[in-house]
């Protein structure tokens, strides 16, 4: 949906340095700022919550990107034939693969498509989305981190016809530019010269817009955010007094990014048994738990040529700043 100060949250479902809830807590939460994977936050609950903030009227990506995908389907379809593989990176609950799909006519019929998330229930879902469709499509589901997911996919493409892999939602905006440089190089050393990737990102726009979208009046995004730590007490006993942290959404115009923390509201003693850790937070300390960068047009499209790919369209919602930029691998 939306970090890496040292490296962690940026990388939403990429390997930290533990790759394990247990692990992972016990070595974040004692850097300095604290900080926890955003990739914990898509447990069952944090899925359905994020699928729900993507209703929410103040959060623009999940509608425009879709807008954008039934707009120029068949566009983009034309663009990277002839096509044989179809691989999407963190699908959500499909609904945007299957509005890409279905416009994309004839073209998209019969394809192999490779569905990659860590979430088990977000595959589940795509699946059970897909399945609906009118299409002859070839499911493969991969719980597995993207770049793992990825290069399984890739082992199991056919001889002839490209591949195109999506990786949409502004997912980029999970990953520091260091992060997203990496991750983008990971991407195009796992592809043919050729195959394409359909990236989609969100745009620069008011700090106020910005702001509602990570911090609704609902109350969703606070909940989805807090829910890491609930799963945190569930799966590793920890005894984190949900109540006592709060959600916070920050503009941090310097770094193009918006922040997400928790706020400890009073000193507490935090056990943790499932990963032997024992931590005190001060009133008003932190956990940085996710990060969103926002991007220009421009930045995007020198982004993927530094991963040595080259640009083969670009469109843009300029009411909404949205961005899906089409490259295929040199």
């Amino acid at each position: 949906m939306y970090m890496r100060p040292s490296v962690a949250p940026h990388k939403a479902a990429g390997p930290g340095p533990i790759d394990s809830l247990a692990g992972d807590v016990q070595y974040y939460l004692t850097l300095t700022p604290r900080q926890l994977p955003s990739r914990y936050l898509y447990d069952p609950l944090g899925s359905a919550l994020f699928e729900a903030i993507c209703e929410l009227p103040w959060y623009r990506i999940t509608k425009t990107e879709r807008a954008l995908l039934e707009r120029h389907g068949r566009e983009i379809f034309a663009r990277v034939d002839p096509l044989s593989m179809l691989v999407e990176l963190g699908p959500g609950s499909g609904d945007k693969l299957a509005a890409l799909v279905t416009a994309g006519g004839a073209r998209a019929q019969r394809l192999a498509v490779h569905l990659v998330d860590v979430s088990a229930a977000a595959l589940a879902l795509t699946t059970r989305t897909l399945s609906a469709l009118d299409a002859n499509l070839t499911l493969i589901p991969h719980q597995a981190t993207y770049e793992s997911g990825l290069v399984d996919a890739m082992a199991l493409r056919r001889s002839t016809g490209r591949t195109l892999t999506l990786f949409l939602g502004s997912n980029l905006g999970n990953f520091d530019p260091p992060g997203a440089d990496e991750f983008l190089r990971g991407v195009r050393a796992s592809l043919a010269a050729g195959d394409a990737l359909l990236v989609g990102t969100d745009l620069v726009k008011p700090e106020r817009d910005l702001l509602l979208a990570y911090d609704d009046p609902l109350g969703v995004t606070a909940a989805f955010n807090r829910n890491l730590l609930v799963r945190i007490n569930r799966e590793l006993g920890a005894d984190f007094d949900i109540s006592a942290f709060q959600h916070r959404a920050v503009w941090n115009a310097d770094a193009s990014r918006v922040e997400m923390h928790l706020v400890a509201s009073t000193a507490q003693h935090v056990r943790v048994p499932g990963a032997s850790l024992d931590i005190t937070f001060g009133p008003g300390e932190t956990i940085w738990t996710e990060s969103s960068y926002k991007y220009r047009p421009g930045d995007v499209v020198r982004t993927l040529e530094r991963a040595r790919f080259r640009q083969l369209e670009q469109w843009t919602d300029e009411s909404d700043a949205f961005a899906l930029t089409l490259v295929e691998a040199v």
